[in-house]
């Protein structure tokens, strides 16, 4: 592995330092920005390098500037670096660009670049040479004779043609690159160039229009390029200008741009033609057969040779968009009209095109509108569009011719009992203007009947399309699929509705509804009219089915891990054959936390004694529970090891059934037995819970603990036959109003689970005694404050060694309270205010110091005088 890494490092050690400037000479032009780049490679030392440039005409070079020194320069050169005409431009820690802003011919010469040495050891070149040659600027380029920039103005579709002119007299061999422009903001766009290597390039937008002939670049005579612009639009108008720029291939056979030059040429507005195009009639009302007719005005402003399109839509709706709409017919600008039968499009005048609708039919209602385009010419005989528009669109509204019948509604079979069958007719009478464009199908209706004045909504049992094809409603639809009930067609006027067995369920009001179809033009089918029936009561009178349930539980007394076991006993009257399906379910007391809503189902057996466990979802005692058939009216329920959370109100839910047509069972009625209490006499331990924390206030960044204690009163037991579930829960409010978090939990096994967290403090959950569990909130944040509380669910093993889950027990909250360090916080900016208060201070008092020592001292003489009191006269 070591001489793998030690041959690239003794090759770069060999090769040693390479300083690279361009290969020359490199040609420019006068009166130009010149950049020179060096760079350095294979070094060693520090990655950025230095970098010094010098200058020579003849044999002796002088020094312009560097990157290290600023006293590098010479004092030729200082008062054009000190301008910034010459500089240096760091384009990497070990490449530098040497810019010279308008070099002159006195520029000219050879250009040195030199890097100090920060090697080990002195290997390869520390400087390389490029020399420079200045050309007079012969690059010309000019636009119209007559004046610098025109303006023209253009209709859309025009075509207009620009000039420019550019020559050079370079000493050199130099090629031009030629691009034409346009500004229609505040930047220029290319439209298309020529290269200085004889290639016409298109810029962005503009590929399409190049291979289509609409943009083109030609050369004549006198050094011209001429841009050739076709079917002017919006985007075409703008300031357009000639950019060119002049080319010469360097030592190392590439091209490079010496300079560039560029002249505006002409201002382009373009003027949109305007279009309107109008329906003349508004709303239209036409009878089913009669014809529709619609003529379509178009106006515009356009002069000269064009031609119009027209295409008539037709739309259900107002709103409906072109590609949503249908095409009716249409014309294209070669006055070639698309076939229909029904529909045709004449063109009355030069601007009016009438649409003819024969025969019209309900179909035919909606919305009609015209779309309009103009087309011009161009100039290799081809068509352009430069307008369109669309009309608004015109209501029209079809009046059907409805057929006159009535529909008459009997029952040939009406049920006495259960199970008889029961046969409808619908008939069709008095019709008249039926002609054979008209097909009748029919829509069977079910009302429930109730003894208030309450209104029921009908139920649709079965319905024919326009075909004949029978569509089913969902409240038969089993039965019909089965056979149980039968739609036919006794005749041409004649529908026919039998239930094969009449149940108690399908009492109620029956009606028909006769609908009438009208054959369209394209042999489609609409619906005209609907003729609705009196309806019929199907009812018997029956006597009320009773059912009675009893519950009895076998043993009165028995303790947690026993088991538990009930029977239920039916009767019921007024029922042909029974049979039983029986629900077991339990009502739990309201403190359970594992069951809030109350009731729970546990274990069923139908009507065929088949077995299904309900919301049983103790996964330990799956075959806990057990169900069975002892007679045809006699249920017993089971349920092994019992646990102290099996406690509650247990009851028997039985439906009765009774047997249907078709080897069915249809549901007769309902019962509920008796409660059954499971109480378990015991006593067992009473577990209390409470969170306890020294430091509930804390402050950020530090730990917080919390102490979820359990205490028992009563029977004493072995730490190895107590065993809890640990949930702990926040609620981040001060009131407790909010929904609680979990935060972690651990199992009776130790299994420790927690729930996402979205800041960086962490927690801990661990049982540090027997009694004792401990959550820990690492790092606290602001976000950590809230009610802590936790809910412990106590196992205790039995005598038997059968372990009894007690009921949850939840702590009282203890709020957590996250403060801000404060004195932490502000200790540094405190400190900082402080030291330069006092340095402000003492500077103050030593200026002041100063100021009167030295500045504001002055010489005063005074004559002394004595001072001498008046003696008081009282004192004479």
């Amino acid at each position: 592995v070591n001489s793998v890494f030690s041959l690239p490092s003794c090759l770069a050690v060999c090769r040693g330092r390479v300083v690279r400037v361009p290969k020359g000479p490199l040609i420019r032009v006068v009166g130009t920005e010149v950049e020179i780049p060096c760079s350095v490679s294979d070094y060693d030392g520090p990655s950025e390098q230095n970098f010094d440039w010098e200058f020579s005409r003849d044999t002796d070079f002088v020094r312009i500037v560097s990157t290290w020194d600023s006293t590098f320069t010479s004092e030729e050169y200082q008062k054009r670096v000190g301008y910034g005409d010459i500089k240096l431009r760091r384009s990497s820690n070990d490449a530098v660009e040497l810019v010279i802003r308008n070099i002159q011919p006195t520029d000219q010469g050879r250009y040195k670049c030199s890097t100090p040495s920060t090697d080990a050891t002195v290997q390869g070149n520390y400087d390389a040479e490029v020399q420079v040659k200045v050309i007079s600027d012969g690059l010309s380029v000019s636009g119209s004779k007559a004046r610098s920039s025109m303006s023209l103005r253009l209709s859309e579709g025009d075509s207009f043609k620009l000039r420019c002119s550019a020559i050079t007299t370079s000493p050199e061999h130099t090629h031009l690159h030629t691009t034409w422009q346009i500004k229609n903001g505040s930047t220029w766009h290319d439209i298309l160039s020529l290269t200085h290597e004889g290639k016409f390039q298109p810029g962005p937008g503009y590929e399409e229009r190049y291979r289509n002939g609409d943009i083109r670049l030609d050369t004549g005579a006198n050094d011209t390029y001429r841009l050739s612009v076709s079917q002017a639009s919006s985007v075409d108008e703008g300031a357009y200008r000639c950019l060119v720029s002049e080319w010469v291939r360097g030592a190392d056979s590439s091209w490079q741009k010496i300079q560039e030059k560029s002249v505006e040429i002409a201002s382009v507005a373009i003027q949109r033609t305007a279009l309107d195009v109008v329906i003349s009639t508004s709303n239209v009302s036409v009878t089913e057969r009669d014809s529709l007719d619609l003529t379509c005005n178009i106006t515009t402003d356009r002069s000269g040779i064009f031609q119009a399109e027209v295409m008539w839509y037709f739309s259900a709706s107002p709103d409906d968009t072109l590609s949503d709409a249908q095409v009716l017919l249409s014309m294209d600008h070669d006055s070639v009209v698309s076939d229909s039968t029904l529909i045709s499009l004449s063109h009355v005048d030069r601007n009016s095109y009438r649409l003819l609708v024969r025969d019209v039919d309900v179909g035919d209602s909606g919305y009609y509108f015209c779309q309009a385009a103009v087309w011009v010419p161009l100039h290799n005989g081809s068509w352009h569009k430069v307008v369109e528009r669309t009309s608004a669109p015109v209501n029209v509204v079809v009046t059907a011719l409805e057929p006159d019948y009535e529909v008459f509604l009997n029952a040939s079979k009406t049920p006495k009992f259960s199970d008889d069958p029961t046969e409808l007719h619908c008939r069709i009478t008095n019709a008249q203007d039926t002609e054979a464009n008209i097909r009748f199908t029919v829509s069977w209706y079910y009302r429930q009947r109730l003894r208030s004045d309450d209104v029921v909504t009908a139920e649709l049992l079965a319905t024919m399309d326009a075909d004949w094809t029978l569509q089913l409603g969902d409240r038969n639809r089993e039965r019909t699929q089965n056979g149980e009930i039968i739609f036919s067609k006794k005749a041409v006027d004649t529908f026919s509705f039998r239930i094969q067995w009449t149940s108690e369920s399908d009492r109620g009001d029956y009606f028909c509804v006769i609908s009438a179809w009208s054959r369209h033009r394209n042999n489609s089918w609409v619906k005209s009219k609907d003729v609705t029936s009196a309806s019929v009561s199907i009812f018997w009178a029956t006597q009320d089915y009773t059912l009675t349930v009893e519950a009895v539980k076998l043993k009165p007394f028995f303790v947690a891990g026993h088991t538990f076991e009930m029977t239920c006993k039916v009767s019921s009257k007024n029922i042909k054959t029974p049979r039983y399906s029986v629900l077991i379910t339990a009502e739990k007391p309201l403190a359970d936390q594992s069951n809030p809503n109350g009731t729970t189902r546990i274990i069923s057996l139908n009507q065929d004694s088949v077995v299904r466990l309900e919301d049983w979802t103790d996964q330990t005692r799956v075959d806990g529970v057990v169900l069975e058939k002892v007679q045809e009216n006699e249920f017993r329920y089971r349920m092994y090891q019992t646990q102290i959370s099996d406690a509650g109100l247990y009851r028997c839910v039985v439906t009765a059934w009774s047997p249907g047509g078709g080897g069915m069972w249809r549901e007769a009625v309902n019962g509920l037995s008796n409660p059954i209490q499971i109480d378990f006499q015991t006593s067992g331990p009473v577990f209390n819970v409470s969170v306890h924390s020294d430091n509930p206030t804390i402050y950020q960044g530090e730990l917080a603990d919390l102490l979820c204690i359990i205490t028992t009163e009563g029977m004493a037991l072995e730490p190895d036959d107590m065993s809890f579930d640990v949930s702990w829960f926040a609620v981040r409010s001060f009131a407790l109003d909010r929904e609680p978090i979990l935060l972690a939990s651990l199992d009776r096994r130790g299994i420790v689970t927690q729930s996402r967290r979205n800041g960086s403090s962490d927690l801990s959950l661990e049982r540090i005694s027997p009694l004792e569990f401990r959550l820990r909130v690492h790092g606290c944040e602001d976000h950590d404050f809230g009610n802590h509380y936790c809910i412990v669910t106590p196992w205790v093993r039995s005598a038997t060694g059968v372990w009894q889950r007690e009921p949850d027990i939840k702590a009282k909250p203890i709020f957590l309270s996250v403060k801000m360090d404060v004195l932490n916080a502000f200790k540094y900016p405190l400190l900082i205010g402080i030291g330069l208060a006092t340095v402000i201070g003492l500077l103050s008092c030593l200026i002041g110091y100063c100021s009167s020592r030295w500045c504001c001292k002055k010489e005063v003489q005074e004559t002394r005088r004595e001072r001498r009191r008046l003696m008081s006269m009282e004192m004479d």
